[in-house]
């Protein structure tokens, strides 16, 4: 080889080199003044399969490919599952109407969110039956790689991103699920590292950032929503200046309810951080599950706040039935710390430290919504008690009613369920992993449809629905 071929060898190799390390993520962009296309929020109007009078959402928790196995076997058992409704047969998942998802259970909710049905034919050679950890960790040896990751613009979870993009849900946007009248609503979830509160990928919490989700990919969503600490690094996303921004009307109430209403007030309080874009001109995103690890609680809060899209349509008196399914993948770790007098490791303090106040928050949190649907059923019964009275009072003030009565349910679809204590520890120590073998997988699959059709509120509904 001659010396002008070597050098011109040499040249091209550090020109890649330094090409590769410049790697950066890539950038949410600004909302634009003259933007048409329809923003990722929640759609009043349903499609032609979908009522809202039966209003159902699931809600999917973390838990590696344990909980999105284990979330595929339910909405496998919810297509299987034949109703008649409003006069129309159809298959119960075909009224899903929002699904709001974790870490692990995020995978399923947002390909089915993409894809529908497609789901059932794709996800597991695509997903589940794939050892996703391994092939994210040989990314890691290939030389390419180590220069790009020289980069402090670049790191593990945006190699990550891009395998999820690439080979799971084929280089799809936010404006893939924007599309006008498509249900279901999924709320991809992920924890802001400043505050430690829930961040979830929808336009309203993006219009905080002034910025577009619809050219988002879904992947880097879903990677924010599982990246657990440690193992992989957090998502960055870009705050841009508050110039034109008018701080909406329930959020701007909700800052002067310190005294009276403490929750409103901390929920308008956390997302008005963001107006403040010169001292928080970025945020950095981690495993959703470090705030919610069940994926309730933007269900909860859709259901309690009046702007809520949950609450809009039962002022409305649109929903007849609301039906809330928690698919909860959670596992028991073995206790091996407290045989040994010494304290534990540091990465295992770490670990201990987010998982267990996730798994006791989760407890609450569920108990926290099926409080909210007794008083619902309670407020209700009161009313009609009282009513009945007053009808019977010539010229007696009639009482605030509901726009409708509605009919709650909180299904709960959890290994603990399970009768047989050999099955149930057997579930209950999989790995929080993503690399289950086959085996494991369809075990999981199996075990959905088996906890939905044993749990006692699902039997009820079932009872309920097919009632003459």
């Amino acid at each position: 080889m001659s010396f002008n071929h070597r050098f011109g060898a040499v040249l091209a190799c550090a020109v890649f080199l330094t090409l590769q390390g410049c790697a950066h993520y890539p950038v949410n962009e600004p909302l634009s003044p003259g933007q048409t296309t329809t923003p990722y929020r929640f759609n009043p109007q349903a499609n032609s399969n979908n009522t809202d009078s039966l209003f159902v959402c699931l809600a999917f928790s973390g838990g590696g490919t344990r909980a999105a196995a284990l979330s595929y076997g339910v909405l496998e058992k919810l297509k299987a599952t034949r109703i008649t409704w409003k006069g129309a047969e159809k298959s119960l998942l075909d009224e899903v109407d929002c699904i709001s998802s974790i870490s692990g259970g995020s995978f399923t909710a947002a390909y089915y969110g993409l894809f529908g049905d497609r789901i059932f034919q794709e996800f597991r050679d695509r997903f589940l039956d794939v050892n996703v950890q391994s092939t994210l960790i040989r990314q890691l040896f290939n030389p390419v790689n180590w220069v790009r990751l020289a980069s402090p613009y670049f790191s593990r979870i945006d190699l990550a991103a891009e395998y999820y993009n690439d080979h799971v849900f084929e280089g799809k946007t936010f404006a893939s699920l924007a599309e006008p009248s498509r249900r279901p609503f999924v709320i991809l979830n992920a924890t802001n590292m400043v505050n430690g509160e829930r961040f979830e990928f929808t336009q309203e919490q993006f219009d905080f950032l002034v910025s577009d989700l619809n050219s988002y990919p879904v992947a880097r969503a879903v990677a924010a929503s599982s990246a657990f600490p440690f193992l992989l690094s957090p998502i960055t996303l870009k705050n841009y200046p508050h110039t034109n921004f008018v701080l909406p009307k329930d959020y701007d109430m909700g800052l002067g309810d310190y005294d009276d209403n403490r929750r409103r007030y901390y929920w308008a309080k956390n997302r008005a951080i963001y107006m403040d874009d010169t001292k928080l001109p970025y945020l950095h995103l981690m495993d959703g599950g470090l705030a919610d690890n069940i994926g309730l609680r933007p269900i909860e809060a859709a259901y309690r706040r009046t702007s809520g899209f949950i609450r809009k349509l039962m002022n409305e008196g649109k929903i007849e039935k609301f039906v809330v399914i928690v698919v909860n993948a959670h596992t028991i770790d073995t206790d091996e710390i407290s045989d040994d007098e010494s304290p534990p490791g540091l990465f295992t303090v770490a670990s201990k430290t987010a998982t267990i106040a996730m798994e006791n928050y989760s407890v609450e949190t569920i108990e926290t919504m099926k409080e909210l649907r007794t008083e619902r059923v309670k407020a209700q019964k009161n009313i009609a008690a009282c009513q009945k009275k007053l009808d019977q009072c010539p010229g007696a003030t009639p009482l605030p009613k509901f726009a409708t009565a509605i009919d709650p349910y909180v299904i709960e679809v959890n290994f603990e369920a399970l009768k047989d204590p050999v099955r149930r520890n057997l579930f209950l120590s999989l790995p929080t992993s993503f690399s289950l073998t086959k085996e494991q997988v369809q075990t999981l699959v199996d075990v959905g449809p088996q906890l939905l059709e044993e749990s006692p509120d699902y039997k009820d509904f079932i009872q309920e629905l097919t009632a003459p």
